[in-house]
């Protein structure tokens, strides 16, 4: 039986099941859940889900809304249904188990109005490939790259739907780049620093499938003090 950890959020409001020794999700997840700002009545799809951190967070902040969780690897698919459940959020947020690439509108109910995803980064040819699996699959393009997850981004967004990514910011110009491609214009740009002192580590970008041109760099977002201890943004970002 596989080793899981509990980690509570939101002043133990939430109750998360993660591997012990694989894929954990990082803050990343958590930082993209609390930049996204889906309206009441909206249907929200997560690519990747993991654990389905992402859904069950934004079901949490936004509880008028509806979130589908996809994710390809059995085992986080099967964890993503149990912290559903334990959460009480099922009314809300439901899973598929899919290959994002196959993915179809059948397979979710239809368009939906926001697409969020915090995708594998690393290519191929860059870094070692961790021996663990699911550390793998989550952090490598093995199963799915950049390019898949924008085309069914815009494959599975109604007209003017908006998408919503965090990526390493050592390849923002790779990812605008391939977001305008596939027919998500960008339109809004954070940049995301461990320190100010720090360069950037991540990006968030959001866009409008088939937007006008016309992108955004909006305040950068800092994660720690410089004594380490989290700023007050992040804080906000654990809290109720």
């Amino acid at each position: 039986m596989e080793l899981l950890t509990r980690d509570h959020f939101f002043n133990g409001t939430i109750v998360l099941n993660q591997p012990g020794s694989g894929y954990r999700f990082s803050i990343d997840a958590v930082i993209l859940s609390h930049l996204v700002c889906p309206a009441p009545g909206e249907t929200v799809l997560d690519l990747g889900t993991g654990c389905g951190v992402i859904p069950i967070m934004l079901a949490f902040r936004h509880p008028e809304i509806r979130v589908i969780g996809v994710e390809i690897q059995p085992s986080l698919s099967r964890l993503a249904r149990q912290n559903v459940a334990d959460n009480r959020v099922a009314d809300r947020v439901g899973i598929v188990d899919k290959d994002i690439g196959h993915l179809s509108l059948a397979d979710i109910g239809g368009p939906v109005d926001l697409v969020v995803t915090n995708p594998p980064y690393r290519k191929l040819d860059s870094g070692r490939i961790n021996a663990d699996s699911q550390k793998a699959v989550a952090r490598h393009e093995l199963k799915v790259d950049l390019e898949t997850v924008l085309l069914t981004a815009r494959r599975m967004l109604r007209r003017s739907g908006r998408f919503s990514i965090i990526y390493p910011s050592v390849r923002a110009v790779d990812l605008v780049a391939a977001m305008r491609s596939s027919g998500i214009e960008p339109k809004n740009l954070t940049m995301i620093h461990s320190k100010s002192t720090s360069p950037a580590r991540l990006v968030a970008v959001s866009g409008i499938k088939g937007g006008r041109p016309g992108l955004e760099a909006g305040p950068p977002l800092f994660l720690y003090h410089e004594d380490g201890t989290y700023t007050r943004a992040v804080e906000t970002m654990f809290s109720a």
